[in-house]
């Protein structure tokens, strides 16, 4: 008779292999978890990224409207001071320069005091800047005959305008007048050789105290 021989793995031996194929599996699930970890830690820092990036397009976004905001600003305060300046205005509309400020003639006492526009008898004479009127009528409103009719306007901070060789006078001594308002018509009265308008910018209400009405004018935007 032969005898069976049956070979068995001690019990030893098959819990140790039990044990190994435990632990590859644990570690198979250590690999896969830590592999998930690195995956969810680079998702997060593409989106801390991208929120970064976001933030950093609005900040720089925002200086771009800002700086925008204050060109505009700083456009319309421009525009708004040439239109300040642009607030004076020629006393008359359509004319020819003729005698000029500080100029030598048998025609003054001294120095010619203003700037004189050569213009037909009734042309418009317009105030060339609002203000008060100080003096008008005959005998340059005071300033004497050499003058004929004339009207003398304040316009504060010490500056005043006067107008001279009337043919008529539109206003008086304490009206309020507006920038390009007409105040008289141009004539040939007092010490004139022909129809025109004297002009002069002053100091003071007072004849001696003018300076160039020209370079006045220009200085505060009319073009002559």
């Amino acid at each position: 008779m032969f005898q069976r021989v049956t070979s068995r793995l001690p019990r030893t031996s098959l819990t140790r292999t039990r044990a190994a194929v435990l632990a590859a599996g644990l570690g198979s699930t250590a690999v896969l978890g830590a592999g998930v970890a690195v995956a969810a830690a680079d998702t997060a820092a593409v989106s801390g990224t991208a929120t970064a990036v976001q933030a950093q397009a609005a900040a720089q976004a925002e200086a771009a409207k800002t700086q925008a905001a204050k060109a505009t600003q700083a456009k319309q305060a421009k525009a708004a001071a040439a239109k300040t300046q642009a607030s004076w205005v020629s006393p008359v509309k359509s004319y020819k320069l003729s005698a000029s400020f500080a100029q030598n003639g048998g025609m003054w006492a001294s120095k010619h005091s203003g700037q004189d526009y050569a213009v037909p008898t009734g042309t418009p004479v317009l105030a060339t800047h609002g203000g008060t009127v100080v003096k008008a009528g005959g005998n340059g409103a005071g300033d004497g005959p050499a003058y004929g009719n004339a009207v003398v306007i304040k316009h504060g901070n010490k500056t005043y305008s006067q107008y001279a060789h009337l043919s008529s006078v539109n206003v008086k001594a304490g009206q309020i007048v507006k920038t390009g308002q007409k105040i008289a018509l141009s004539g040939n009265t007092g010490n004139s050789s022909g129809p025109h308008l004297h002009f002069e910018i002053r100091t003071s209400p007072n004849y001696g105290t003018a300076v160039d009405p020209a370079q006045f004018l220009r200085a505060n935007g009319v073009t002559l």
